[in-house]
This record gives C-alpha cells, structure tokens and sequence, in this order.
C-alpha cells in the first residue's frame, strides 16, 4: 500500500514586509503620472513569501527574521501563523520599522517593486545564530537576500557543516564571494538576477543552460535559472537541460519565483527526486500567477500536485 511521504522540515531565514500594491493599465514611463487602482495592502518580502508556499506544500516551516514594533509587523506575524509557519524565532525590533514594498502590477501581469528594509536590514548574527540552531533538526535551510547577504552565507555555512541543504533564491542579485557558491546545493536565479552573476543577457533556455553550467562550475551542486513563461534551465555536475513551462492564464507574476523556491525546498525536504522538485517549483509559480497577490496566491499541495502531473485544468484554480 502507497505510503505518505513524510513531511519535510524547512527553516527559511529571510525578510517579511507588508505588500502595498497597486494596478495601473501599464507601467509608467520615467517622469510619467498614471490613475492606479485597486490598491491592497497584503503580507509579502521574499522570506515570507516562500515560507508560506514551503508550508501550503506541507512541509514544516519555521521562519527566522524581524519585523517592528508597529501595526505591520503584529499583522505580519498573525498572517505566517495562519499559515502554521512557526513565528517563534523572528524577533521584534523596537528601533526600526517593519519593512514594506512598494508594488506596480500592470494589466498584462509585469511587475516592479521597491523593497523598504526596515526590520529586515537590521538582520544580524543572531538570526544566523537561530537559523543554524534550528538546522541540528531540519532537513533544508531556504535562503534570499533581501536580509543582509553576510546573515544567510553565515548560516548556509553552519547547515552545511551540519550535513544538511542548503537552497540559494539569490534575489535581489547581490555580489557573491567566490567561496560561497559550494555552500549552495541549489541556486535558484530568474533570468535577470542569472544575468547579472554571468555578465550576459539570458535570452531563452539555450543562454539558460549556458549560465547554470557556470553557476554550477563555481561551486553550487545544482543551478536552476526561471525563465518565466519560457519555462526553466538548469545543471547539475551530471546533467544539463531546459523544462517548458506550464501553460495557464497569468494575471500577476508576483512572487511566481518564491512560489518556485518555496514549493522546490518543500519537495526537496521531503526527499522529492530531483525531477519532482524542479516540476513542484515550476507548478507552483505557474499557478501563483493565476492569482493576484503574493502570499494570498500561493498555491495549495493538492494543486501543484495536479498541474505537476498533468492531471490539472485551468478552470480548476482560476
């Protein structure tokens, strides 16, 4: 008889912001003023974001981070545990606020954002501290940067020592040091944060595989670049290849990448084959951009099991 896989346990080390997002018709040009509307306000930072759709995949999630003592930070916290994301290791800042971001969605579904640290810069080695207290217990570490890139490579380093894995969204794209790629056994890069590690436009898959074979070349066991509606490329020190992407109805590619990583790391803490993991990812970003929003989209287990095995209809989730 078919067993349950056991749950994964996922330790997210990241930033929490609240989400102020606004619709116009298109984005703005330089200079230029546009009539937006609707506007939400709606829990969100890359951390949190992936935490959310680590633990709707049904792994286990604590996350590690700060928010402040104001409104924000009180509805951040209220929100990942509604999820059952453990909220035990975030502490609470009384000296800055929690960070926000500022989010345009045009109608077709591009984004921009503008990131306020707040709480979130303020990351130091006390969240790596609990971050690798946590790791003796968990089986992957999930990590961005948008909370000072020194706190994560600090607690990549104590969860590899531990013998445990270790999942890079490098995003924003920020300077790495040459040693740090080895900590990484999967290094999750969009198209644009790729480009800016290789110093080339990656213009499709074949560009793609071309920059995860660096990536990996610099160290990291796996690089898995998102393409967006083009699908994925990816390498391993074995393999190199490209996966189309699921075809659906985008309305807002928001947080689509955290959706990847966050669904990747639940399949790879559950002991996924790598092909499970990449397909969970890709499934769950597609769906992510069915829905507005950020953690608000982040799609169910069910779900992304549906699409990822192709027993999935667009009607079902739309």
């Amino acid at each position: 008889m078919p067993t349950t896989p056991r749950p994964g346990s996922v330790v997210v080390l990241g930033a929490v912001n609240m989400d102020l997002v606004v619709t116009v018709p298109r984005l703005p040009a330089p200079g230029e003023t546009l009539i937006g509307g609707p506007f939400v306000t709606t829990p969100g930072g890359k951390g949190a974001n992936q935490a959310v759709a680590a633990a709707r995949m049904g792994a286990r999630t604590t996350f590690v981070g700060r928010v402040g003592v104001d409104a924000h930070g009180a509805s951040l916290l209220d929100s990942m545990r509604a999820d059952g994301i453990d909220v035990g290791q975030i502490a609470i800042d009384p000296d800055a606020s929690s960070g926000v971001a500022l989010i345009t969605v045009a109608a077709r579904g591009d984004n921009t954002v503008i990131a306020v640290p707040g709480a979130n810069g303020r990351c130091d080695g006390a969240e790596a501290r609990r971050a690798a207290g946590l790791m003796r217990e968990a089986d992957v570490l999930l990590l961005q940067m948008e909370v000072p890139p020194a706190v994560s490579l600090a607690a990549a380093r104590e969860a590899k020592r531990l013998g445990k894995r270790v999942v890079m969204n490098p995003a924003p794209a920020a300077h790495l040091p040459a040693d740090a790629y080895a900590l990484f056994d999967c290094l999750t890069p969009n198209e644009t944060e790729a480009q800016a590690f290789v110093g080339y436009a990656i213009d499709g898959p074949g560009a793609g595989e071309r920059a995860a074979r660096e990536l990996v070349a610099r160290g990291a066991s796996t690089a898995v670049v998102t393409l967006g509606a083009r699908g994925i490329a990816y390498a391993t020190q074995d393999l190199v290849g490209a996966l189309p992407a699921f075809s659906v109805d985008a309305v807002d590619t928001v947080a689509c990448g955290d959706a990847f990583a966050g669904a990747f790391a639940a399949a790879l803490a559950e002991g996924q084959p790598f092909v499970a993991t990449l397909r969970w990812g890709m499934a769950a970003g597609a769906l992510c951009a069915t829905r507005r929003g950020a953690q608000a989209a982040m799609p169910g287990r069910a779900d992304v099991l549906r699409l990822a095995s192709g027993a999935y209809s667009s009607s079902m989730y739309l």
